[in-house]
C-alpha cells in the first residue's frame, strides 16, 4: 500500500515538473528562438523539480543556477523565474526557509544585474525586479502556509489516534470491571450452593460407610463432580480476575473427565489419532470444554448411552468428535441450548468449525475442527 502511494507521488511530481518545463519552453519559443544551451538549461532547471521531495537542497540549487544561467545567456522575460518560484515554495514548505531566501536573493540579484546591463532603463528594471520580489514572497508565504496546514493535519490525526486509544483503554478498563463483577456474582451465587451439595454428598457417603452399607455409585459421582465443580469454578473466577487462561484445564485432564463420566454410568471409549503434542492454550482449553459439554449432554439427553471420543491431531487442525448411541434419529429437530451455543461461540472465537446433528444410524454426533494457529480468545 505504502509503495503504491509513493509511486503515485513520484509520478505526480514528475508530471508537474514536465508541465512546468513545457510552459517555460513554450514561453521561450514564443519570445525568441532558443538555442541548444537555452533548451538544456531550461530542461535541467525544470525537470529537477521532480526530485524536490527526496533532495530538496540539491533541487533548489540546480534549479536556481540553471535558470539564472538561462537568464544570463538569453535575457528572457519574468516567466523564467517560474521554476525558481516553485523550488522556493517547496523549500519553504519543507522548513528550509533560509535556503529559499538565499536562492530567491541570488536569482533576483542576477536578474536585476542582467536587466541593468542589457537595458539601462532603471525604472522598468526596478519595477520588474520588485514584481518578481513580490512573487518570491508569495511563494515563500504559501510554502509556510502549506507546511503549517500539513502540521495541523498531522496533529489532528494524532489527536484522533489518541482519542481512539483512550476509548480502547476505557473499554478495556470497563471490561475488566465487568469481569470482576461477574466473578463476584458467580462466587456469591454458585460457590455456596456447590459447597452445600459437596458437603451433603460427603455426609451421606460417610454415614453409609459408617453403617457398613454399600455406597451408591451415583452418590460417589455427585461427591466427585461437586468437588470438580468447585475447582472449575475457582479456575474460572481466576480467569475472570486475571484474564489469563488457567493451565491444567486442557486435554491433559481428559482421563479425569473420562473417569468421571464412567463413574456416572456412561460406557465410554477414547481414540487418539496422530502425534500427541502440546497445543496452544486456547485450543487446548476449548477442546477440553467441548468434550466436557458433549459428555454432559450425553448424560442429560442420551440416557448415558454408549459414547466414543475421537481426537485427531493433524498438522494444522485438531479434530474432536464425540458420538453417542442415544435415542436421537436422523432428521430429528435440534434445538441449540446453552451448551451447543457455548460450543459454537468457543469454536468461532478460534476460527474453527462445529457440526452437531443426529447420526444417520441413531444417536447424536458433535464434530469440531480447531486450527492450531489461532489469534482468537476462548470464551
Amino acid at each position: 500500500m505504502q509503495g503504491d502511494i509513493d509511486r503515485r507521488i513520484r509520478l505526480l511530481d514528475a508530471a508537474l515538473a514536465v508541465a512546468i518545463g513545457a510552459a517555460v519552453l513554450a514561453a521561450a519559443c514564443a519570445a525568441s528562438r532558443p538555442d541548444a544551451l537555452d533548451l538544456l538549461l531550461v530542461a535541467v532547471g525544470t525537470l529537477a523539480l521532480a526530485w524536490h521531495r527526496w533532495a530538496p537542497r540539491a533541487v533548489l540549487a540546480v534549479t536556481t543556477v540553471s535558470m539564472l544561467g538561462y537568464v544570463v545567456h538569453a535575457h528572457p522575460g519574468s516567466w523564467a523565474a517560474f521554476p525558481v518560484l516553485a523550488a522556493v515554495h517547496t523549500a519553504a514548505r519543507g522548513g528550509r526557509r533560509a535556503w529559499g531566501v538565499a536562492a530567491g536573493t541570488l536569482f533576483l540579484a542576477g536578474y536585476f544585474t542582467v536587466l541593468i546591463v542589457a537595458a539601462p532603463g532603471a525604472q522598468d528594471t526596478v519595477e520588474r525586479t520588485l514584481l518578481l520580489l513580490g512573487w518570491f514572497l508569495c511563494a515563500g508565504v504559501t510554502g509556510l502556509i502549506d507546511k503549517n496546514w500539513q502540521a495541523y493535519l498531522r496533529q489532528t490525526e494524532q489527536r484522533a489516534l489518541d482519542a481512539e486509544r483512550n476509548r480502547e483503554e476505557t473499554a478495556l478498563r470497563r471490561a475488566g470491571e465487568e469481569r470482576l463483577r461477574i466473578a463476584r456474582e458467580l462466587h456469591d451465587s454458585l460457590t455456596h450452593s456447590i459447597s452445600i451439595v459437596k458437603l451433603q454428598a460427603g455426609v451421606a457417603v460417610h454415614l453409609a460407610r459408617k453403617r457398613g452399607s454399600e455406597v451408591e455409585p451415583a452418590l460417589l459421582a455427585i461427591q466427585e463432580a461437586s468437588g470438580e465443580a468447585m475447582r472449575e469454578l475457582r479456575a474460572t473466577l481466576e480467569v475472570l480476575r486475571t484474564d489469563v487462561v488457567e493451565p491444567g484445564t486442557g486435554l491433559d485432564r481428559i482421563d479425569e473427565l473420562v473417569g468421571r463420566a464412567r463413574t456416572a454410568g456412561i460406557e465410554l471409549s477414547v481414540t487418539v489419532t496422530g502425534v500427541e503434542r502440546p497445543l496452544p492454550a486456547d485450543v487446548d482449553r476449548a477442546a477440553y470444554r467441548i468434550v466436557q459439554e458433549a459428555l454432559t449432554n450425553v448424560a442429560r439427553h442420551a440416557d448415558r448411552a454408549r459414547t466414543t471420543i475421537e481426537l485427531v491431531y493433524g498438522e494444522h487442525v485438531l479434530t474432536v468428535r464425540v458420538d453417542d448411541q442415544g435415542p436421537g434419529a436422523r432428521g430429528d429437530a435440534v434445538t441449540a441450548g446453552t451448551g451447543l451455543t457455548g460450543m459454537g461461540e468457543r469454536v468461532r472465537a478460534l476460527g474453527g468449525t462445529l457440526a452437531a446433528a443426529p447420526r444417520p444410524g441413531g444417536g447424536f454426533s458433535v464434530r469440531v475442527e480447531l486450527p492450531l494457529q489461532t489469534s482468537g480468545t476462548t470464551v
